[in-house]
């Protein structure tokens, strides 16, 4: 080999033992240990340009060439040359790559652990607790199973009052944890898109919670009334306030969800029955179900005493007053017996066997 094809040579192969042939082993090592964590963590490949970019270049004093021919060259020189790897070089590129996975899969699954201990941690405490009483007016929320937003009171917590009935019609009762829930979303839109539902709120009830300096307070109620305050979520009778209320009346920060009644006296003041309008008539008839055991999903009627359950048939909503069904005219002039089915939606069915015309006695109350 004459004397310019020794230094071409010398150009591109570093010599053994010098600063840069030591750089590029270096360099090699890396791109090995890159290369092995990205195909085990991501399955990427480096070497296409797939997933992360290899060493772009080695560069030295003495010329510059890419990082994949630099692997094989190197490969192919040491094995030349009978120059061993350095002993540990297997060992510590299976480190890197356990080290890459093990960072890898804490990267993946450290926002759900946060994300699942600030729900389980969550202790109800209000962020100021001087203005526990007093949170910023907004639309409440509606979760799949929990509400959140305004915990508002239109009863008076020192001097507890039972329920008037308010806009589901129950008229005069003794019941004193009651509630009004919101009929919008947005009132400023008048969406309709509260669990109002046109009165099909009526009788469910409640689990209610406030934030305050102590944390979560507690308390439970049924719906028997709309609520007409724009940023309204829900609003309680003066005994339920007394229990979430610390500082008093206010707005408060809170949550609500439904929940079936029973098991719950004070939201009861009688057993279960079914009350017809005043005004009923022969032609003419409107019922409820006062004290449900949860919010109602339907009212059913069927001719005789034990009936198919495929001959039962609903009863319409009423447009006449909210929280009532209209019974169907036939009935009310028919002296035989017809079975009158309850649904509810988060308790068992209920039925009671009355004469069609018990139905078109004004006021009548029909125990279930």
């Amino acid at each position: 080999m004459d004397e310019e094809s020794t230094e071409l040579t010398e150009l591109h192969e570093p010599r053994e033992g010098s600063p840069e042939k030591a750089e590029m082993i270096r360099h090699t090592r890396c791109y090995i240990v890159i290369a092995a964590a990205c195909l085990m963590v991501f399955g990427c490949d480096p070497s296409n340009g797939v997933g992360i970019p290899a060493v772009d270049t080695y560069s030295s004093g003495t010329g510059t060439q890419s990082g994949t021919s630099e692997t094989e060259d190197v490969s192919a020189t040491d094995s030349d040359s009978g120059v061993e790897t350095a002993p540990g070089t297997d060992s510590e590129t299976e480190a890197a790559t356990e080290a890459a996975t093990e960072t890898a899969t804490e990267t993946q699954t450290e926002p759900d652990t946060e994300t699942e201990t600030e729900t389980e941690t969550d202790e109800g405490l209000c962020t100021d607790p001087y203005l526990c009483s007093a949170f910023t007016p907004d639309n409440p929320v509606i979760g799949e199973d929990v509400s959140r937003g305004s915990v508002t009171t239109y009863g008076s917590p020192d001097h507890p009052e039972n329920s008037v009935g308010g806009a589901c019609n129950y008229g005069q009762t003794g019941i004193r944890y009651y509630a009004a829930i919101h009929v919008h979303v947005s009132a400023a839109d008048s969406d309709f898109l509260g669990p109002w539902k046109d009165g099909h709120a009526c009788g469910g009830c409640m689990h209610v919670r406030t934030r305050t300096a102590d944390g979560w307070l507690d308390s439970f109620a049924r719906i028997t009334d709309r609520c007409a305050d724009e940023f309204c979520g829900i609003d309680l009778g003066g005994a339920p306030a007394a229990d979430v209320m610390p500082l008093g009346p206010g707005r408060y920060e809170g949550e609500w969800w439904w929940e079936s009644c029973e098991g719950h006296p004070e939201v009861f003041d009688g057993p279960t029955a079914l009350y017809v309008k005043d005004g009923s008539n022969d032609f003419w008839a409107l019922v409820q179900v006062r004290n449900p055991l949860s919010q109602i999903s339907g009212l059913f009627y069927a001719t005789g005493e034990n009936p198919d359950p495929s001959a039962f048939v609903a009863m319409e909503w009423a447009i006449e007053a909210e929280n009532f069904y209209r019974v169907p005219p036939e009935m009310l002039q028919d002296d035989g017996l017809f079975t009158i089915r309850i649904d509810y939606a988060m308790a068992e069915s209920q039925t009671v066997v009355v004469k069609g015309t018990d139905l078109a006695v004004a006021e009548a109350s029909i125990t279930i």
